[in-house]
């Protein structure tokens, strides 16, 4: 094999390949990436065995042929090269080494064979549309951060991608939950995707596919099936295993009956939870919130490090109102609205709070309130 391909080109598909590898394997082959070098592309293929990245891109190959190296070390190498920099890549498949050149650098690194390198099976699609970039990146960044980290609820280890039924509208939504805080985003159903099975997309999947969604003008084709969910551009494919598992009912967790609406400035809203939330001790993170007549006062009272309180005008007409929450959550749920003014919709101290954008009924949060 050997080939010549411009830095940045070789850089970013390198990139892509080596953040989904394992840093800590006991299968050496899983630390390398696989390079398939063929006509007027060559192409990167990683995998951790539940994922697996291909990323294509154009070079001048010599000599068609494939070899596996280190993804993390050629990715630091490239990395260091120069800008602009045309860099070389040959391996005679003799030596056990893939020469990297590029101006006065010279790099001999150790390659294992190709055949040991193991190839996600193919799966048979039951499901595959495509879908704007923009609108993918809007329904897994808007509900990622309500994603669980326990491991015993593995099955809320991801982000649940669905299709929806609102009254007789289908729609495309994400669901993620902790059991604390819930987030459900809903987009219009792109076209082929009425008969898509549910499937939960593991938070590592969910990170990697950001990637793929830089571009705003792209389409994404998204295929999925019972066990694989796969989203392609013309230059990265990225398949992952679902999260083998049920997701709870979340439509019994989304309270109906809350009345008591308040209407707040998202951006002031989320600075000044987060100035009370300094002096709040760092194992409760407490803050409270009292509601009178278009004022909401928030406060953190922590015996060992001090108290806090902050007063904001809102728009709130319902009777007074205390209710205690964890800052970090408020802090989440507050950063997601794009639009300016966040509608907490509330019924007791003790019940789950409701969160819109505006009067959006597309992104919905809710999050438990806690004793305070």
């Amino acid at each position: 094999m050997k080939l010549s391909i411009e830095r940045g080109t070789l850089l970013k598909a390198v990139a892509q390949a080596q953040s989904v590898v394992e840093r800590r394997n006991t299968i050496p082959i899983l630390a390398n990436v696989l390079i398939e070098a063929e006509g007027d592309t060559v192409s990167f293929r990683a995998t951790d065995l539940d994922i697996e990245v291909v990323d294509k891109a154009a070079a001048k190959v010599e000599r068609a042929g494939s070899t596996t190296v280190s993804a993390v070390t050629l990715h630091e190498i490239v990395r260091k090269l120069s800008d602009g920099a045309l860099v070389s890549l040959s391996d005679d498949g003799a030596s056990g080494r893939l020469v990297v050149e590029a101006g006065r650098s010279n790099f001999a690194l150790a390659t294992l064979p190709r055949e040991d390198f193991p190839v996600m099976a193919t799966s048979e699609y039951s499901s595959n549309f495509t879908c704007p970039a923009k609108v993918l990146r809007r329904l897994f960044d808007k509900s990622k951060f309500a994603i669980s980290t326990e491991e015993t609820r593995y099955y809320l280890n991801g982000v649940y991608m669905h299709v929806a039924d609102e009254g007789g509208n289908l729609t495309l939504r994400c669901v993620a939950t902790d059991g604390h805080r819930l987030a459900r985003i809903d987009a219009d159903l792109p076209v082929n995707a009425e008969g898509m099975p549910g499937v939960i997309v593991p938070r590592k999947t969910v990170g990697e596919m950001r990637k793929l969604l830089e571009d705003d003008d792209a389409e994404i084709a998204v295929s999925v099936s019972e066990t694989k969910v796969r989203f392609a551009t013309p230059t990265i494919t990225l398949t992952s295993k679902v999260i083998d598992g049920t997701f709870p009912d979340y439509s019994r967790v989304i309270p109906k009956g809350n009345t008591r609406r308040m209407e707040v400035d998202a951006g002031d809203f989320a600075k000044a939870v987060d100035r009370v939330a300094t002096v709040s001790s760092e194992r409760s993170r407490a803050v409270k919130m009292q509601m009178d007549e278009d004022r909401l006062i928030l406060s953190v009272n922590a015996p060992d490090s001090g108290n806090a309180e902050e007063e904001l005008v809102v728009a709130y007409s319902d009777e007074k109102l205390e209710i205690g929450f964890n800052a970090k959550y408020l802090l989440e749920i507050a950063s997601q609205v794009d639009r300016e003014n966040a509608v907490f919709l509330f019924n007791s101290s003790g019940d789950p709070t409701l969160m819109q954008e505006g009067n959006d009924p597309t992104a919905v949060y809710v999050v438990m309130p806690m004793r305070v």
